[in-house]
């Protein structure tokens, strides 16, 4: 007889089973039943946490973009740093992209929310563990920290972003460098 599952235990293998299903069936297709199944639980214990599917959705998609988290590097340069993380995303991240935009887009629409708001970087941690990067180049007097818009240090992530999703696959790694090289670095230099 399995072990019972309680507290954090049992909350991660809940929204870890809701990740699953939305990565394999879309949100369209995506039931509380077949979560329920898939965790090996009742439906009485999954609705106490996450009355309605929109609810559990966005608990899933947080759970699951904190769990992602990658280690920030430390090459000692902007560059090599923005290009380390962005070679990671790009090698580890593509279904995790596609599945925030594509399989979600009925998601977003019927919530009349958007990716931004699922993936929110106070929410989920990212906007600390980037901003480590750009206050050592700061530091470092590598950039001029009044050119640093949230807009200019989300544009490498965001252009790789698009990247991935218009090809469902990882970027080559010379478009990983023109994206750093030829249009990031220039505008905070």
């Amino acid at each position: 007889m399995p072990e019972r599952r309680r507290g954090a235990a049992l909350e991660k293998a809940l929204l870890d089973a809701a990740w699953e299903e939305l990565a394999e069936r879309g949100y369209a297709r995506f039931t509380m039943d077949a979560v329920v199944r898939r965790a090996g639980t009742s439906p009485p214990v999954l609705y106490r946490r996450w009355p309605d599917r929109d609810q559990l959705v966005r608990a899933a998609v947080v759970h699951i973009m904190r769990e992602s988290l990658l280690g920030i590097p430390d090459t000692g340069s902007l560059r090599g740093d923005v290009l380390a993380l962005l070679r990671e995303i790009n090698a580890t991240r593509v279904q995790l992209v596609t599945v925030m935009s594509a399989h979600l887009a009925g998601y977003y629409q019927e919530t009349g929310t958007s990716p931004d708001d699922l993936t929110d970087p106070a929410v989920t941690a990212r906007r600390e563990a980037v901003g480590v990067l750009f206050d050592r180049a700061v530091d470092r007097g590598e950039i001029r920290p009044e050119r640093l818009t949230e807009r200019i240090k989300s544009l490498p992530f965001d252009l790789l972003r698009h990247e991935l999703l218009t090809t469902f696959a990882p970027a080559p790694d010379h478009v990983l460098e023109e994206i750093v090289d030829t249009i990031f670095l220039p505008l905070v230099r």
